[in-house]
């Protein structure tokens, strides 16, 4: 399980600040910092850092193998960040759907893309003990 006293860490590029906070914001992210060249963000508890590269976009994301996000731990909390999405018009990439039906590793998933095609996962597992 996670230890509560460490904070995962992810930099990924962007191509244009004023759009990925504004995007990250509607995602209801908080901006922690915010310099010339990147911005730092509290990602659902952890540190994502864009940082400003636009040479380094991928123009044509694919989901596998690269994306992020999170796994909630609550149907409740993952519902609301669907409907959170949903409402801010957020662009999906894939819009939610069922993985590995009528298996144990079973859950409900959906991908959003931001204004640099970073590719963001969010997920519910309905065996908690398969969030890992």
């Amino acid at each position: 399980m996670r230890d509560v006293n460490k904070i995962f860490h992810l930099a990924v590029p962007c191509a244009d600040l004023d759009e990925t906070a504004d995007f990250y914001e509607k995602l209801g992210c908080r901006i922690a910092r915010r310099y010339d060249d990147r911005v730092t963000l509290d990602f659902f508890g952890d540190q994502v850092v864009c940082h400003l590269n636009p040479d380094e976009i991928d123009e044509k994301p694919k989901m596998y193998p690269r994306h992020y996000g999170v796994t909630f731990l609550n149907k409740e909390e993952f519902d609301s960040c669907l409907e959170a999405a949903k409402e801010q018009e957020l662009p999906f990439f894939q819009t939610p759907m069922v993985r590995f039906k009528g298996k144990r590793e079973e859950h409900v998933t959906f991908f959003l893309n931001d204004p640099s095609n970073n590719l963001l996962e969010f997920k519910f597992y309905h065996d908690a003990e398969m969030a890992y």
